[in-house]
């Protein structure tokens, strides 16, 4: 499947003229994973053309205002435009009472289900067919979550002479191995997807932080990601300010994705005190220099894998 990344919003903490708060979409084709839900996402929402009514689930990394204050103001929105396809909301124990109690104070029905779900312990918090996603415990102020969307692995290469080399004909039965099933041949013979396919393919894996200064287990955590969104609050000479808050810096979000093995780091939760922000970009690249430095709007393509595991 394709995978697009969409920023839709890459300020922290407070707006700016260029950049909303934080909000990153993850589509597919037939999904759309929402990670966190700033203030006016439904305005950048329009701009970037995310569907209010396809299907989708929403990630809470914590429950600070900058990151959640945009979540009842969605729900409403895709109520008064006639959703009816449900939705799936993940987040931080105290996510269902802040979102029941803001319903029940406004006073706004919806036209679809619901389902809130509230991480209690760090690990696999959704595993659908095609992907999964994990959630381990951030090193922030409050207690909050860095979220890994990891794709499935993909079958390998399809390899139609040695199908028909043990008499399976082109046809439902090529299909059946292709999607990992065995079979029996018209020779009676028991054939594997192993015996006429190449070794799985590695699946796309995009991490999202929220809020987080380094901590040891987020290297592991990472590994190998093809995409690491990093919050870079501060820049390098604001570290102790940046560790007093719960934030990196760019040069620590760089050492975390070098120490990962990661192929691209992008720095988001950009603070306002920085209209330009290459200086932050500046400093990452210094350590890590395939990082890319976050921007309303911006859309970043993941192609598909050919790596074998």
């Amino acid at each position: 499947m394709s995978i697009r990344v969409v920023f839709l919003g890459t300020s922290g903490s407070v707006p700016t003229l260029k950049r909303s708060l934080p909000c990153v979409v993850v589509q597919s084709s037939s999904d759309q994973w929402m990670f966190d839900c700033g203030e006016n996402v439904q305005h950048q929402m329009m701009a970037t053309k995310v569907s209010f009514h396809h299907k989708m689930k929403i990630f809470i990394s914590h429950l600070h205002g900058d990151h959640v204050l945009g979540l009842p103001g969605l729900l409403q929105t895709m109520a008064l435009m006639d959703r009816k396809e449900s939705l799936q909301i993940y987040g931080p124990k105290g996510l269902k009472n802040y979102l029941v109690s803001t319903k029940k104070t406004l006073n706004f029905g919806l036209t679809y289900p619901v389902e809130i779900n509230e991480i209690l312990s760090e690990g696999l918090i959704c595993n659908q067919k095609e992907y999964q996603i994990s959630a381990i415990k951030s090193n922030h102020s409050v207690e909050g979550y860095c979220f890994a969307f990891t794709e499935n692995p993909r079958p390998g290469k399809f390899y139609p002479d040695k199908a028909l080399a043990l008499g399976i004909a082109e046809g439902e039965l090529w299909s059946k191995l292709q999607n990992g099933q065995k079979i029996i041949t018209p020779n009676n013979i028991t054939a594997k997807p192993s015996d006429v396919m190449g070794p799985l393919r590695r699946g796309r894996k995009i991490i999202y932080t929220g809020d987080t200064k380094p901590f040891a287990a987020f290297v592991e955590f990472a590994e190998g990601a093809d995409l690491i969104i990093h919050d870079c609050t501060f820049d390098d000479a604001l570290k102790e300010k940046a560790d007093t808050d719960g934030h990196s810096t760019p040069s620590q979000a760089a050492s975390q994705a070098k120490a990962a093995q990661a192929k691209c780091l992008v720095l988001s939760h950009i603070s306002a005190r920085y209209p330009d922000a290459d200086l932050l970009l500046g400093q990452a690249k210094k350590v890590f220099p395939n990082t890319i430095l976050a921007e309303d709007y911006m859309t970043l393509e993941l192609p598909l894998s050919e790596e074998l595991l």
